[in-house]
This record gives structure tokens, sequence and C-alpha cells, in this order.
């Protein structure tokens, strides 16, 4: 099977999130050429508001290539929502559980079946202070390279005007314009074919990233930072410093009982001394 049909959900999908999308948002989109038509593959996409996967979803609905999003398995559970999940294909990730895998394997197997399955490769939205793109988690890669399918990089800003990161309301007025640009096919080929170590599988993912943030450096046209912020790191520098700062409390705290026993060592001979002195001039008055 080449590609998958849209299908009843979705349609019912579209037709329920489109009509608040066209009012909410502007669109400019470009790229829509380097969205294959025929057989599985694979968009890498940035993630910088909790709005952006209805906006990006949109974009790539109106491809002709629906998307297959990877999403919190508690959203699949029940309700309307959990039917529409499963209506319309996502792919539950089960985090920290037996089950962790099978999003991986149902990722492969839908693009073996001719599908796109769209990757949020930093698994959360981007914390970096300018919002460019962070590194990313290994997960596209390793699909990418298990089927060698395509890896399309797609850059999007301006969901992010409407709804903030993190942001509890959304800036309505003046409508804001999401620009989406879908690049060529990231080349992985010179993975292919290698043992997926941590480093080969890191290496392919700084690779896809790099491409992602060339799309967006072209839609903002301004540089992003030589390094990509990273969580990780940021996260163990915070608790060196923080280590750091107890160890000088600490330090602090030994130098000044040292201080103040010294001082009460220093004392003890002046006190002997003055109190024999009040003797001795006790005795004095005495005779």
């Amino acid at each position: 099977m080449s590609r998958r049909r849209i299908g009843f959900w979705y349609r019912f999908a579209a037709v329920l999130c489109k009509p608040p999308l066209m009012v909410l948002i502007k669109r400019d989109w470009r790229g829509m050429e380097n969205i294959p038509a025929e057989g599985g593959f694979i968009t890498a996409v940035n993630h910088n508001s909790h709005v952006d996967p209805f906006a990006y979803g949109h974009f790539q609905y109106n491809t002709g290539r629906v998307p297959r999003f990877l999403a919190k398995s508690g959203l699949f559970r029940k309700g309307f929502v959990g039917a529409a999940m499963r209506g319309t294909g996502q792919i539950p990730v089960y985090r920290e559980s037996t089950d962790a895998l099978s999003a991986y394997r149902a990722a492969i197997d839908a693009v073996e079946r001719g599908e796109c399955v769209a990757f949020y490769p930093e698994a959360t939205l981007t914390r970096d202070p300018d919002l460019w793109p962070m590194t990313g988690k290994t997960g596209a890669a390793r699909v990418a390279l298990q089927t060698r399918c395509p890896v399309i990089p797609v850059a999007q800003w301006g969901a992010n005007h409407l709804l903030a990161p993190y942001a509890k309301k959304p800036d309505l007025l003046p409508r804001k314009t999401h620009q989406v640009l879908a690049g060529p096919p990231v080349d992985l080929s010179r993975f292919y074919g290698k043992e997926m170590t941590p480093d080969l599988l890191k290496e392919a993912t700084e690779v896809i990233m790099a491409a992602i943030t060339a799309q967006l450096e072209l839609i903002r046209g301004e540089k992003a930072p030589a390094t990509p912020y990273d969580p990780r790191q940021v996260r163990i520098e915070q608790r060196r410093r923080t280590r750091g700062k107890e160890e000088a409390r600490v330090h602090e705290e030994q130098e000044t009982a040292v201080q103040e026993k010294t001082a009460q060592g220093n004392t003890a001979p002046e006190k002997a001394v003055r109190e024999m002195t009040e003797v001795e001039h006790e005795k004095g008055h005495g005779k």
C-alpha cells in the first residue's frame, strides 16, 4: 500500500478544526512540493506552541498526506478524544512502561504501510529563550535509519504568537500568521548499513535538527545560535551551581565556627588574668 486514505475520522476532525483555524490564523505555507506524493515518510517538526500541532496538522492535511502523530497514551483511553485519536490513526506513546517501545514499532509499521509519521524530535515545547529548536531525541532518526524512508524537515513559526509557550491565554488580535516551510529530504545515506549505536543515532539526530533549524532561519530571516539549547546540559549546570552554592555555604559555616572557637580560646586566658588581678586588688584593700 503506497499511501493510506484520509478516512472518516480525519475528515471529521478537519470539519471541526479547520473553521476556527481559518478564522484565527493567516497562512504562509511553502514547500508542499517536498512532501512525497506516494510512499511512507517522516516529517520532523519544531515545536514552540501548544497550538502548533493543530496549525501544522492543517498544513499537512492540505497536502493530502495526513500525519500520524506520536501522542501521550492517556489521550487514547476514553471519551470522544480517545475515539478520535484512535480513529485518525495516531500513535500512543507509553512512557516509562513495558510498552515504551511500542510507539517505535508502530511508527515503523506506519511508514512501511506508506503513511506519514510526524515527529516532534524535541519531544516537548522548546525551552530555548528565543524559541529556536533544541537538541532532539533520537526516535525520528531511529525510524528513518530502520526504514530508509525520506525525512522531511519542517519549520513553523507564528502559532507561538497566538499562544506563547506555557501561556494560559491566547493573544487573538491582531490576527497572527502561521508560517510553514517544508524543506527537501534530509540526506542520511552516510548512516545506512551501520550499527545503530547511541553515538550514530545522536549524530543523525543532529543532522535532522540542523535541517529543521535551517528552514526556520529562512522563515525568521536570522541566524540561530551556533550551539542548540540542550536542556540536559542546562540541568547539569544548574545542579552544579546549586551544589557549588551549598558547598560554599557549608564552608562558610565551618569558617565561622572555627573563628568563634578561636575567639573563645583567646578570651579564656584574658579572663583568667583579669580574675587574678581583681583578687590581688581585693587583697591589697584588705591590708
